[in-house]
């Protein structure tokens, strides 16, 4: 058998790999050569994220532990293309990477699962909702300040499995992820972006390759959904300029409308106190300008000692 024209790194969770069929098939339908039985290989690469599923994020190391292996394997050339949820990926990339691709964006709203309640206000007093998001976690205190919010990890089916089983009165999720899986029916309830404003870049999906593999680059960019990667660069250049990371409670969208695109943002002590949101727009030739602007005075806005709010 010829070995694989193209060998593609993803997560092993069920959401992952759904990741990189969608990405084996837009490749295949741009590529014909592509669409032969074989012509695309996935390899499974286990990461510290999935390895340490119970413990919180933050206290051992933050988003890159679902990202550096995959990016180990791109380096060593284990692998030509790897598939990350671009909500979990550091804002920096490695030397010797780049991000060459986004698949068009997903819903980007959060959705809310519970075993007995259809809204966030149906919860009782004192429910315990489970999320290891600070972000998640600030903005239904600011919503509901009642709530004992407890860690929760785990895919999709875990944390859903968790809820049925009564280990919490309810999580949230991101919508996206349900789309994909083919399970947003069991969403109770979907929090629009006034109630709850997303991560940034959360629904986006981005394949990062070898800064130097041309080749790779010249697959790509035959899929590379153009709004998204403009999104993209507005979010996480706010997410850069604001030093963000899994203990920075950060929110941001970006929406485009013809060539202008308006960023909503939103900086919120862990506690769900203090909220301090902006909403700017420009033309899309300034996106990434823009995400670093509005980072900038959100970071003036909030004061030197914001994120220490307790």
């Amino acid at each position: 058998m010829a070995p694989p024209l193209l060998r593609i790194g993803t997560r092993g969770s069920k959401l992952a790999l759904r990741q990189a069929v969608e990405l084996a098939d837009r490749l295949a339908k741009a590529h014909p050569e592509l669409a032969a039985p074989g012509a695309i290989e996935t390899i499974v690469i286990r990461t510290s994220g999935d390895r340490e599923a119970e413990r919180n994020l933050a206290d051992i190391g933050g988003k890159g532990l679902f990202t550096k292996e995959l990016e180990e394997a791109l380096l060593d050339g284990r692998v030509d293309l790897a598939v990350h949820s671009m909500k979990d990926m550091p804002t920096q990339t490695p030397d010797g990477l780049a991000i060459a691709a986004h698949l068009p964006r997903e819903d980007s709203r959060d959705a809310l699962i519970a075993r007995d309640a259809t809204t966030l206000k149906d919860l009782p007093p004192g429910a315990t909702v489970g999320t290891s998001s600070i972000r998640r976690k600030a903005q239904l205190l600011n919503l509901r300040p009642d709530l004992t919010i407890v860690p929760f990890r785990g895919n999709v089916d875990t944390r859903l499995a968790r809820i049925a089983r009564g280990e919490a009165a309810a999580t949230m999720l991101a919508l996206a992820g349900l789309k994909r899986l083919g399970r947003e029916a069991e969403a109770s309830a979907i929090f629009s972006t006034d109630e709850i404003l997303p991560a940034p870049a959360q629904g986006i999906i981005a394949i990062e390759i070898r800064e130097k593999d041309v080749r790779a680059r010249s697959l790509l960019a035959a899929i590379d959904h153009r709004p998204t990667a403009i999104c993209a660069a507005a979010e996480r250049a706010l997410l850069a300029a604001l030093d963000g990371s899994c203990r920075t409670p950060i929110a941001a969208l970006a929406r485009l409308d013809g060539n202008h695109i308006a960023l909503d943002a939103m900086v919120i002590s862990p506690d769900g106190r203090v909220t301090h949101r902006l909403d700017r727009s420009t033309t899309t030739s300034r996106a990434r300008d823009l995400g670093h602007e509005l980072g900038m005075a959100l970071r003036e806005l909030a004061g030197p000692n914001f994120f220490g709010t307790a």
